[in-house]
């Protein structure tokens, strides 16, 4: 099991005042929009390119501050912005729900002292930044990523297309398989690679995943375990109308001559609703039964990780001593509202 200390510690998610912050002066006492900071711009670009999520929390009117943001081009980069008159350790703890990241990942940076002493006085793990810091924020460790994935620098657009989903499920009337034929879901399990390792080693330590048995494992144990016979390291990722939630899911899977056993399963929260995990068990219990090889999976309780107990138990798992067998009977067909592409050489068989 890796160290992930290092890992938690880095900002995921900037969160901005406004006035005398992002730009000189005082929105409501202008006559026209305030300039910027210096650097502000390129922090906030350097920030996103990094796959850092940002947001706003001001005192100010929601309309012409957004309307400032346009004016600047920068209001794209700033996902669900708390503008309003109300506290900033309420607003970022709304910033928090909506991203489901943890507080402590999060950085404020405002130009009052009373501001950011009122966010520490609710959340004291939040780190604080003044205004004139602004131009030291980027060399800081914290603001790092321990590695770049191709999902981490389109972490803002996959944020903001999540958005887009939530409000068509919410608009949406009519049961829930109903609204995901809507969306054209297209499931894809592929054997990891060395490009996937820091993926996969960050899907592993992330806290907002679902992993069933909170063992994180390092890009260096996960390309030992690509290199051996007897695993199997599958990456899943999913994609719809709205385009490419990234990698989603790992399964780890070590194979006997007549057994598998499923060491590792982990998703992506932002997917249980879709029905990924139940429609990657089925396909593994269809292939097990297929190719005649007994089935078991490990599972360790930690305290976010009961949804995949369920996953398992509806999937028809069943505790046997300290592992979770599988007879592979009754298994359902397929979903019809998800499209699964299985890679070749994982030899999963489906027919």
């Amino acid at each position: 099991m890796s160290d992930t200390s290092a890992a938690k510690t880095r900002i995921k998610c900037v969160v901005w005042d406004l006035d005398n912050t992002v730009w000189d002066g005082v929105l409501l006492e202008s006559a026209s929009v305030p300039q910027l900071r210096p650097h502000v711009r390129d922090i906030i670009e350097s920030f996103d390119q990094r796959g850092i999520l940002q947001s706003v929390a001001s005192k100010n009117e929601p309309g012409p501050a957004m309307d400032a943001l346009a004016a600047h081009g920068l209001d794209h980069y700033f996902l669900y912005p708390q503008i309003s008159w109300n506290s900033k350790s309420q607003a970022i703890s709304k910033i928090a729900e909506k991203l489901n990241i943890g507080i402590d990942t999060f950085a404020f940076i405002d130009d009052q002292a009373f501001e950011r002493d009122e966010v520490l006085s609710v959340h004291s793990m939040v780190r604080t930044f003044t205004e004139t810091e602004l131009e030291r924020l980027p060399g800081i460790e914290d603001f790092i990523p321990l590695h770049l994935t191709e999902d981490s620098k389109n972490r803002r657009q996959m944020y903001q297309k999540e958005a887009l989903r939530t409000q068509a499920e919410e608009d949406f009337k009519g049961p829930q398989d109903a609204f995901l034929r809507t969306l054209g879901l297209k499931l894809r399990l592929k054997l990891a690679r060395e490009e996937d390792l820091y993926r996969a080693e960050e899907l592993t330590v992330r806290t907002n995943q679902l992993n069933t048995t909170g063992v994180t494992y390092s890009a260096e144990q996960l390309r030992d375990l690509i290199e051996s016979e007897q695993h199997q390291l599958i990456v899943a990722e999913l994609e719809d109308k709205y385009g490419s939630y990234g990698a989603i899911g790992l399964l780890l899977i070590s194979q006997e001559t007549d057994l598998w056993c499923v060491d590792l399963f982990l998703m992506s929260c932002r997917v249980m609703s879709r029905g990924v995990g139940g429609t990657i068990l089925t396909a593994l219990r269809t292939t097990c039964r297929n190719r005649q090889i007994r089935l078991a999976a490990q599972f360790r309780e930690t305290e976010r990780n009961r949804m995949m107990f369920v996953t398992y138990r509806f999937a028809g798992f069943k505790e046997d001593g300290a592992l979770l067998v599988n007879d592979l009977s009754r298994i359902p067909a397929l979903p019809d509202y998800m499209q699964l592409d299985l890679e070749s050489a994982m030899g999963w068989r489906l027919l």
